[in-house]
């Protein structure tokens, strides 16, 4: 029974890669969510994120996820996304001008 759930998560995250490897708008939508707090298209005054290095943002992220930046509520929203699915959002951001 094990076997065949494991084999069944497999199958299931591989059909999610592809998937969004299709949408090519997919890292647009998925940095959209970020406009509440960061501006539309992450150009707030507070914490802008347009521009910004890929890696510095994966960084960023990184320590919101583990805890080592404290925040009120960013260190919960990274731990709702797939280290693939952030990686679309920093590589998104670190394109806009």
């Amino acid at each position: 029974m094990k076997k065949r759930l494991l084999a069944s998560a497999f199958v299931l995250a591989g059909a999610v890669a592809p998937a969004q490897a299709a949408d090519p708008h997919l890292a647009r939508n998925l940095a959209a969510t970020c406009a509440n707090c960061h501006g539309t298209g992450g150009r707030s005054v507070y914490e802008p994120l347009v521009g910004r290095p890929r890696e510095k943002l994966l960084s960023m992220l990184a320590d919101f996820r583990s805890g080592e930046h404290e925040a009120t509520i960013m260190h919960q929203i990274v731990r709702g996304y797939t280290d693939e699915q952030l990686e679309l959002i920093a590589t998104w951001f670190s394109e806009q001008r």
